[in-house]
């Protein structure tokens, strides 16, 4: 017998104090958007900043709390926001990322949230001196009740360097919306011709946030040695970031202007893909690159850094070519074996494809997701979620169940 007390619905409440809209955004937002409406009530709690960029994109039924969080004398914030959960009565809160989880979850907790979640998304390259022992990362997940991992590389930093406890950890590998990405989709020439390119011009593509850890400069060091051998080669980057006034000093430095472009973020990311022959991805680290599978989802040949969960979705020799982090002359080798083998663009594209679907289709991703969320809030309440079983989409509750 279902308890009067229990709610039809679990209102959930997904957290980020990101001010800019980069892979683990596109993330959250998969999950927002695709997650059953028959089962979950779905807040967004963010800084004004993200809500800007994230824009028509948000589905209309979210309720957003605009509130940012960064430091933890930001009191009056993590008032408000402690102070919304508590009205809401939100029984799940998900923090993507360890700067939003350290203070949201904790605040969470305390408004006693039943069911306490943290994508950590990332290895954070970017620790130093006392941050690297992760005491804090342990001190603050005592208030998280279960953290996703995005790829296995993923789930094996979080226990074996953060030594956070492993059966806390579930491994929930990312996934994307393939009915988006056709390899079919006809090259949007237009779009080519409007960056000053012609129309035989062979383009790599990158897509990533313009910051430290995408490798932007490995790259433009490494296709200033592939426009030896195939002059016409064009490099598209797509994406915005803190770097972008050092990196157009550099193309310049380097005499690359007339080659790259830099066109900021873009949200139709498919009409860019339909006329890159390569994909190039140089990141020092990733979590499980997003951007990694809607390439290969277009089937488009790839090469990428062999660094965390990308190499458990662009595999050497199979669906992409991997070489080291920050190794230009790799780099260069790689794009070159690629824009000189036709064939083998289409042989690694379409194994690519093929591996997107098998293991990392975003139906499979926010089903997974779900399981944990109504699992970890059963096993925190000791009740069961009333009303029907998982169905996806935000127009979920008009189907009626499955």
């Amino acid at each position: 017998m279902i308890e009067a007390s229990q709610p039809a619905k679990l209102p959930l409440c997904m957290f980020n104090n990101a001010t800019v809209r980069g892979g683990a955004e596109e993330h959250m937002l998969g999950l927002i958007e695709r997650l059953n409406r028959n089962a979950f009530a779905i807040c967004l709690a963010c800084p004004p900043a993200l809500l800007e960029l994230l824009g028509d994109d948000l589905p209309s039924d979210v309720e957003v709390l605009p509130v940012s969080i960064l430091w933890p004398n930001d009191i009056g914030a993590m008032a408000r926001f402690a102070s919304f959960l508590r009205k809401r009565s939100i029984q799940i809160v998900h923090s993507h990322g360890f700067r939003a989880s350290v203070l949201a979850s904790p605040i969470a907790f305390w408004a006693g949230v039943p069911a306490v979640v943290e994508t950590p998304h990332i290895r954070e390259y970017w620790r130093r001196g006392w941050k690297a022992n992760f005491a804090i990362d342990r001190f603050a997940g005592r208030s998280v009740g279960a953290y996703i991992a995005v790829s296995d590389a993923n789930r094996r930093y979080l226990i074996q360097k953060k030594r956070l406890p492993a059966e806390k950890i579930h491994l929930i590998r990312n996934g994307c919306e393939i009915e988006k990405f056709d390899p079919g989709y006809p090259p949007q020439l237009a779009l080519k011709r409007q960056l000053g390119f012609a129309d035989s011009d062979p383009v790599l593509l990158v897509v990533g946030r313009l910051e430290a850890q995408k490798g932007h400069s490995v790259l433009f060091a490494a296709f200033r040695d592939v426009l030896r051998d195939f002059p016409h080669a064009r490099l598209v980057c797509v994406g915005e970031g803190g770097l972008r006034p050092a990196l157009e000093a550099e193309l310049r430095r380097l005499e690359l202007t007339g080659s790259v472009r830099l066109v900021g973020y873009q949200s139709n990311v498919q009409d860019w893909l339909s006329f890159a022959e390569v994909c190039v991805l140089p990141s020092f680290f990733e979590g499980l690159p997003l951007v990694a599978i809607e390439c290969l989802a277009a089937g488009r040949a790839m090469v990428a850094t062999a660094v965390d969960g990308t190499p458990e979705v662009v595999i050497h020799e199979k669906t992409g070519l991997t070489v080291l982090a920050g190794d230009a002359e790799g780099l260069a080798a790689a794009i070159a074996r690629l824009l000189r083998d036709p064939g083998l663009r289409t042989r690694l594209g379409a194994a690519g494809r093929s591996r997107v679907e098998t293991h990392f289709n975003l139906s499979r991703q926010v089903r997974e997701t779900e399981t944990l969320y109504r699992e970890l809030w059963r096993r925190r309440t000791g009740k069961r979620l009333a009303g029907a079983l998982p169905v996806e989409g935000p127009n979920a509750a008009a189907s009626g169940g499955q």
